[in-house]
């Protein structure tokens, strides 16, 4: 099956996709581009891609079956745009040609991650890319077109070139959110544990680069002003909890799970013990 013809569920993949480059952007240049895209088939050279000067061509490799790959062919002019934005976006008013195309492959290295999530919520099984390179492909492809517009300017698309075996994977179906096994043993615990299960969806895609406090809970304790204010080194305040009881982990300060603390390599840890219920999640919330 080619892109031109994909299912739904794969247009949502690639939908998502897309509009994360446009959120990678946002991030590195205050500016939130408008997206599009569109699909093609040929070589580069039928479909004119690289072949105006100073073209980069970036090669990601996808570890989840042999020969899954990407090759994006990014024009000078867009390129250009968005190295240059997001570096004034850093208070550099002026840069060179080579900070500027180290910029937009950092732009590129987290729109491969991004691709590598999408797929892997996709596929249901992880996914993950390595480093990319600056290498062209003169093959046949499905390509998808992204079209990139900041304000009144429109960019000349990126252009994403797909090999078969990845072509195979993002127009396979979804994955199911659970195996036959799983679901069995869901309707054997009831159904109370299966509306906790997580499903993957395109927004929880779209907030998996969020950045999220994590603190351990040793215990509480209430005490009046008065003693609050005697308080000097070497007090000891004596907390709610019993030595031999779980200690809470904290999730932007919601009750995510329970587990004992432990030594590793000199640092304190948290060897996770039980997962927080959804009841006791809502009753944490502040």
């Amino acid at each position: 099956m080619s892109l031109l013809d994909c299912p739904n569920s794969t247009r949502i993949l690639l939908d998502a996709w897309v509009e994360k480059l446009a959120q990678v952007l946002e991030s590195m240049t205050d500016q939130r581009p408008v997206s599009s895209w569109r699909t093609a088939t040929g070589t580069a050279a039928d479909l004119g891609i690289g072949s105006a000067t100073e073209t980069l061509w970036w090669r990601v490799k996808l570890r989840v079956c042999p020969e899954a790959e990407i090759w994006i062919a990014a024009p000078k002019t867009t390129w250009e745009q968005a190295g240059s934005l997001t570096l004034r976006a850093a208070g550099l008013e002026s840069s060179n040609p080579e900070e500027i195309k180290s910029t937009w492959f950092e732009i590129l290295a987290q729109w491969d991650s991004a691709l590598a999530r999408s797929l892997a919520a996709h596929l249901g099984r992880e996914v993950t890319c390595e480093p990319g390179s600056q290498s062209s492909t003169d093959g046949r492809h499905e390509w998808l077109l992204a079209s990139l517009r900041f304000a009144d300017t429109e960019l000349p698309p990126v252009a994403v070139a797909f090999s078969s075996s990845l072509v195979a994977l993002v127009t396979a179906p979804a994955s199911s959110t659970e195996t036959s096994e799983s679901r069995a043993e869901n309707e054997r615990q009831g159904s109370g544990h299966s509306q906790d299960l997580a499903v993957p969806t395109r927004t929880l895609d779209l907030l998996m680069d969020v950045d999220l406090p994590v603190s351990i809970s040793f215990g509480k304790t209430q005490l009046p002003l008065k003693d609050v204010l005697k308080l000097t080194t070497g007090s000891i305040v004596e907390l709610n909890r019993n030595i031999n009881e779980p200690v809470e982990v904290l999730v932007n300060h919601c009750l995510i799970a329970r587990g004992e603390v432990v030594v590793v390599d000199g640092n304190y840890g948290i060897r996770i013990q039980q997962i927080a219920s959804r009841q006791d999640r809502l009753r944490s919330l502040p």
